[in-house]
């Protein structure tokens, strides 16, 4: 799968706000970590534990570091993981106000990846927690398809016959 496109909406981040938050939750701003946020800083679209490596290529930082450093940032809440069904998790920084709801859409050729900014289950999420007696509901919702650019290129010939769903691995 080629590494993806990603159109998206939101403010970058400082890295001196970013790393204020990991000393507020009381961890070390290793190398490793400011470089990681650094990267996922400068690519806010969500990225693998392999991309985030691959762009660490000059950092004398290991595979197991970026996982572990992954997993560390998922769990104090300043990353979020994202599975767009292809077996591979992927990160984006999470904004300083908490996490922006937002939607992926997937291109299942390229994996472009546009962020949908507008939820129409907003209500029907409303409606469910009353029906169900449940507070503080929330949902996960990924859309996926072909992009037009795969769709011109391959003449739609080649996508034609498969069924969107997750990016192929």
């Amino acid at each position: 799968m080629k590494t993806p496109a990603h159109r998206h909406a939101h403010p970058q981040q400082e890295l001196s706000v970013l790393t204020n938050r990991l000393r507020h939750q009381s961890r070390k701003i290793t190398g490793p970590r400011r470089a990681i946020l650094e990267i996922l800083r400068q690519h806010p679209h969500p990225l693998t534990n392999q991309e985030i490596f691959a762009a660490l290529r000059h950092s004398r930082c290991d595979l197991a570091t970026v996982y572990r450093a992954m997993h560390l940032l998922v769990e104090i809440g300043l990353v979020k993981q994202f599975d767009f069904g292809d077996g591979k998790a992927r990160f984006e920084l999470v904004g300083e106000g908490g996490d922006r709801h937002h939607h992926h859409l997937v291109c299942t050729d390229c994996a472009e990846i546009v962020e949908i900014e507008e939820c129409i289950l907003d209500r029907l999420e409303k409606q469910i927690a009353a029906q169900n007696g449940f507070a503080a509901v929330t949902h996960k919702l990924e859309f996926f398809g072909i992009c037009s650019r795969c769709r011109k290129s391959a003449g739609r010939s080649k996508t034609a016959a498969r069924r969107p769903g997750p990016p192929r691995k």
